[in-house]
Protein backbone atom coordinates (compact mmCIF):
# COMPACT_ATOMS: atom_id res chain seq x y z
CA UNK A 1 0.00 0.00 0.00
CA UNK A 2 1.30 3.13 -1.08
CA UNK A 3 1.82 5.63 1.90
CA UNK A 4 -0.38 8.33 0.26
CA UNK A 5 -3.51 5.30 0.03
CA UNK A 6 -2.42 4.51 3.74
CA UNK A 7 -2.54 8.19 4.90
CA UNK A 8 -6.56 8.15 2.95
CA UNK A 9 -7.19 4.92 4.74
CA UNK A 10 -6.26 6.44 8.26
CA UNK A 11 -8.19 9.64 7.70
CA UNK A 12 -11.25 6.85 6.68
CA UNK A 13 -10.49 5.64 10.56
CA UNK A 14 -9.56 2.29 8.81
CA UNK A 15 -6.98 1.91 11.09
CA UNK A 16 -6.21 2.74 14.89
CA UNK A 17 -9.31 5.28 15.08
CA UNK A 18 -11.51 7.15 12.18
CA UNK A 19 -11.22 10.46 12.58
CA UNK A 20 -11.80 13.83 10.00
CA UNK A 21 -9.74 16.65 9.07
CA UNK A 22 -11.12 19.37 10.99
CA UNK A 23 -13.62 16.94 12.71
CA UNK A 24 -13.03 17.21 16.44
CA UNK A 25 -16.27 17.87 16.48
CA UNK A 26 -18.35 15.98 13.89
CA UNK A 27 -21.14 14.88 16.08
CA UNK A 28 -21.98 18.26 16.88
CA UNK A 29 -23.01 19.36 13.57
CA UNK A 30 -25.40 16.83 12.65
CA UNK A 31 -26.21 17.40 8.93
CA UNK A 32 -30.00 16.05 7.23
CA UNK A 33 -28.23 13.50 6.45
CA UNK A 34 -27.63 12.20 10.27
CA UNK A 35 -31.09 11.36 11.27
CA UNK A 36 -31.78 8.59 8.80
CA UNK A 37 -33.47 5.39 10.68
CA UNK A 38 -30.83 2.89 10.10
CA UNK A 39 -31.95 -0.49 11.19
CA UNK A 40 -28.43 -2.06 11.56
CA UNK A 41 -27.81 1.15 11.20
CA UNK A 42 -22.87 2.12 -18.67
CA UNK A 43 -23.05 3.21 -21.65
CA UNK A 44 -23.42 6.18 -23.77
CA UNK A 45 -24.47 9.24 -23.06
CA UNK A 46 -28.11 11.36 -23.74
CA UNK A 47 -28.24 14.39 -25.29
CA UNK A 48 -29.84 17.01 -23.64
CA UNK A 49 -32.72 17.50 -25.16
CA UNK A 50 -34.53 21.29 -26.67
CA UNK A 51 -37.97 21.58 -24.71
CA UNK A 52 -40.14 24.37 -23.48
CA UNK A 53 -39.47 25.81 -20.57
CA UNK A 54 -41.20 23.51 -17.38
CA UNK A 55 -44.07 24.59 -15.51
CA UNK A 56 -43.76 24.80 -11.66
CA UNK A 57 -45.00 21.77 -9.98
CA UNK A 58 -47.40 22.94 -7.31
CA UNK A 59 -48.93 21.27 -4.27
CA UNK A 60 -50.76 18.26 -5.36
CA UNK A 61 -49.45 18.34 -8.88
CA UNK A 62 -47.52 15.28 -10.33
CA UNK A 63 -43.84 16.79 -11.79
CA UNK A 64 -43.37 15.57 -15.23
CA UNK A 65 -39.60 15.74 -15.89
CA UNK A 66 -39.31 13.13 -18.43
CA UNK A 67 -38.27 15.49 -21.12
CA UNK A 68 -36.48 18.11 -19.47
CA UNK A 69 -32.74 18.79 -19.56
CA UNK A 70 -30.27 20.03 -17.03
CA UNK A 71 -31.46 23.84 -17.67
CA UNK A 72 -34.76 22.54 -17.27
CA UNK A 73 -34.24 20.34 -14.07
CA UNK A 74 -32.48 23.28 -12.49
CA UNK A 75 -34.97 25.72 -13.05
CA UNK A 76 -38.20 23.01 -11.96
CA UNK A 77 -36.43 22.52 -8.78
CA UNK A 78 -35.57 25.97 -7.83
CA UNK A 79 -38.91 26.60 -8.31
CA UNK A 80 -40.59 23.23 -6.99
CA UNK A 81 -43.61 23.43 -4.80
CA UNK A 82 -44.74 20.03 -4.93
CA UNK A 83 -44.43 18.94 -1.79
CA UNK A 84 -44.52 20.99 1.73
CA UNK A 85 -40.84 20.67 1.87
CA UNK A 86 -40.71 23.88 0.00
CA UNK A 87 -42.19 26.30 2.95
CA UNK A 88 -38.77 26.42 5.34
CA UNK A 89 -35.74 26.17 2.75
CA UNK A 90 -33.86 28.44 1.88
CA UNK A 91 -32.83 26.64 -2.20
CA UNK A 92 -33.49 23.63 -3.19
CA UNK A 93 -30.34 21.53 -4.20
CA UNK A 94 -30.14 19.64 -7.61
CA UNK A 95 -27.22 18.03 -7.20
CA UNK A 96 -23.28 18.48 -8.48
CA UNK A 97 -20.73 17.15 -10.60
CA UNK A 98 -19.84 15.84 -13.98
CA UNK A 99 -22.85 15.67 -16.26
CA UNK A 100 -21.22 13.07 -17.89
CA UNK A 101 -19.88 10.79 -14.56
CA UNK A 102 -19.52 7.22 -14.80
CA UNK A 103 -20.38 7.32 -10.80
CA UNK A 104 -23.35 8.54 -9.15
CA UNK A 105 -23.76 8.54 -5.72
CA UNK A 106 -27.25 9.24 -4.07
CA UNK A 107 -28.01 10.57 -0.52
CA UNK A 108 -30.82 11.11 1.76
CA UNK A 109 -31.32 15.22 1.13
CA UNK A 110 -29.73 18.46 1.95
CA UNK A 111 -28.82 18.82 5.64
CA UNK A 112 -28.27 23.10 6.93
CA UNK A 113 -25.33 23.77 5.26
CA UNK A 114 -26.33 22.30 1.87
CA UNK A 115 -29.51 24.54 2.19
CA UNK A 116 -27.29 27.60 2.79
CA UNK A 117 -24.68 26.52 -0.45
CA UNK A 118 -27.08 24.69 -2.54
CA UNK A 119 -24.90 22.17 -2.88
CA UNK A 120 -25.04 18.45 -1.80
CA UNK A 121 -22.68 17.26 0.74
CA UNK A 122 -20.83 19.79 2.31
CA UNK A 123 -20.91 19.34 5.98
CA UNK A 124 -18.96 17.12 7.91
CA UNK A 125 -20.94 13.94 6.30
CA UNK A 126 -19.54 15.80 2.95
CA UNK A 127 -16.09 15.98 4.16
CA UNK A 128 -16.00 12.19 5.07
CA UNK A 129 -17.95 11.22 1.50
CA UNK A 130 -14.86 12.89 0.08
CA UNK A 131 -12.20 10.83 1.73
CA UNK A 132 -14.07 8.01 0.64
CA UNK A 133 -14.20 8.80 -2.98
CA UNK A 134 -10.35 9.57 -2.53
CA UNK A 135 -9.94 6.20 -0.58
CA UNK A 136 -11.10 4.58 -4.13
CA UNK A 137 -9.25 6.73 -6.14
CA UNK A 138 -12.31 9.22 -7.30
CA UNK A 139 -12.81 12.86 -6.63
CA UNK A 140 -15.84 14.62 -6.42
CA UNK A 141 -16.49 16.94 -9.80
CA UNK A 142 -14.32 14.35 -11.53
CA UNK A 143 -16.46 11.55 -13.38
CA UNK A 144 -18.57 11.55 -10.21
CA UNK A 145 -22.28 13.15 -9.87
CA UNK A 146 -23.61 13.73 -6.81
CA UNK A 147 -27.13 13.87 -5.93
CA UNK A 148 -30.18 13.15 -2.87
CA UNK A 149 -33.57 11.96 -2.76
CA UNK A 150 -35.06 15.09 -1.68
CA UNK A 151 -33.90 18.11 -2.88
CA UNK A 152 -35.30 20.38 0.00
CA UNK A 153 -34.10 20.19 3.62
CA UNK A 154 -36.79 18.58 5.38
CA UNK A 155 -37.90 20.69 9.03
CA UNK A 156 -35.61 19.88 11.62
CA UNK A 157 -33.36 17.60 9.51
CA UNK A 158 -35.91 14.66 9.81
CA UNK A 159 -35.79 11.60 7.50
CA UNK A 160 -38.11 12.72 4.17
CA UNK A 161 -41.43 11.48 4.45
CA UNK A 162 -42.60 8.72 1.70
CA UNK A 163 -44.86 11.26 -0.29
CA UNK A 164 -41.72 13.58 -0.18
CA UNK A 165 -39.68 11.33 -1.73
CA UNK A 166 -42.18 10.45 -4.25
CA UNK A 167 -42.65 14.25 -5.08
CA UNK A 168 -38.95 14.08 -6.24
CA UNK A 169 -38.69 11.04 -7.61
CA UNK A 170 -39.36 12.40 -11.09
CA UNK A 171 -36.25 14.78 -10.40
CA UNK A 172 -34.20 12.11 -9.79
CA UNK A 173 -35.11 10.02 -12.47
CA UNK A 174 -34.42 12.27 -14.89
CA UNK A 175 -31.05 12.95 -13.41
CA UNK A 176 -29.89 9.15 -14.06
CA UNK A 177 -31.42 8.96 -17.44
CA UNK A 178 -29.53 12.01 -18.57
CA UNK A 179 -26.45 10.84 -16.92
CA UNK A 180 -26.66 7.26 -17.85
CA UNK A 181 -24.20 6.49 -15.13
CA UNK A 182 -22.11 2.90 -15.19
CA UNK A 183 -22.56 2.99 -11.40
CA UNK A 184 -24.75 3.85 -8.61
CA UNK A 185 -24.02 3.96 -5.16
CA UNK A 186 -27.28 4.46 -2.75
CA UNK A 187 -26.07 6.48 0.25
CA UNK A 188 -28.17 5.05 3.22
CA UNK A 189 -31.77 4.00 3.45
CA UNK A 190 -33.69 6.50 2.63
CA UNK A 191 -31.92 6.52 -0.91
CA UNK A 192 -31.70 2.78 -1.05
CA UNK A 193 -35.36 2.70 -0.53
CA UNK A 194 -35.91 5.40 -2.90
CA UNK A 195 -33.93 4.05 -6.11
CA UNK A 196 -35.06 0.02 -5.58
CA UNK A 197 -38.90 1.31 -4.48
CA UNK A 198 -39.18 -1.00 -1.27
CA UNK A 199 -38.50 -1.31 2.25
CA UNK A 200 -34.53 -1.79 2.91
CA UNK A 201 -32.59 -2.96 5.44
CA UNK A 202 -29.22 -1.61 5.21
CA UNK A 203 -27.52 -4.75 7.13
CA UNK A 204 -29.75 -6.99 4.88
CA UNK A 205 -28.83 -5.58 1.41
CA UNK A 206 -25.65 -4.21 1.58
CA UNK A 207 -22.45 -6.25 -0.42
CA UNK A 208 -24.85 -7.01 -2.76
CA UNK A 209 -25.21 -5.96 -6.70
CA UNK A 210 -28.87 -4.66 -7.51
CA UNK A 211 -29.73 -3.57 -11.19
CA UNK A 212 -31.59 0.03 -11.65
CA UNK A 213 -32.81 -0.23 -15.90
CA UNK A 214 -29.96 -1.90 -16.45
CA UNK A 215 -27.33 -0.18 -14.43
CA UNK A 216 -25.38 -1.58 -11.63
CA UNK A 217 -26.59 -0.44 -8.00
CA UNK A 218 -24.52 -1.01 -4.90
CA UNK A 219 -26.25 0.41 -1.31
CA UNK A 220 -23.85 0.93 2.02
CA UNK A 221 -24.10 3.08 4.60
CA UNK A 222 -24.80 7.17 4.96
CA UNK A 223 -21.86 9.33 5.99
CA UNK A 224 -23.55 10.83 8.50
CA UNK A 225 -24.20 7.35 9.92
CA UNK A 226 -20.90 6.41 9.72
CA UNK A 227 -19.56 9.87 12.25
CA UNK A 228 -21.64 8.32 14.85
CA UNK A 229 -21.59 4.72 14.38
CA UNK A 230 -17.88 3.72 14.05
CA UNK A 231 -18.05 -0.06 14.12
CA UNK A 232 -19.35 -0.20 10.63
CA UNK A 233 -16.81 1.86 8.98
CA UNK A 234 -15.15 -1.37 8.24
CA UNK A 235 -18.08 -2.42 6.17
CA UNK A 236 -18.72 0.82 4.69
CA UNK A 237 -14.92 0.03 3.31
CA UNK A 238 -15.94 -3.23 2.20
CA UNK A 239 -18.78 -1.69 -0.23
CA UNK A 240 -16.29 0.84 -1.64
CA UNK A 241 -14.06 -2.18 -2.60
CA UNK A 242 -16.85 -3.37 -3.77
CA UNK A 243 -18.25 -0.72 -5.96
CA UNK A 244 -14.13 -0.23 -7.20
CA UNK A 245 -14.53 -3.85 -8.28
CA UNK A 246 -18.03 -3.46 -9.72
CA UNK A 247 -16.93 -0.56 -11.40
CA UNK A 248 -13.58 -1.81 -13.09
Amino acid sequence: MSPQRDQILRELGIGPQWRLREAADAASEVPMEAVETVEEAAGGRVAPAAVAAPSVARAGSPVDASNMNWSDLATAVAECRACALCAARKQAVLGVGDQQADWLFVGEGPGAEEDERGEPFVGQAGKLLDAMLSAIGIKRGENVYIANSVKCRPPNNRTPEPEETAACWPYLERQIELLQPKLIVALGRPAAQTLLQREVKIGAVRGQLFDYKGIPLIVTYHPAYLLRNLSDKAKAWEDLCFARKTMG
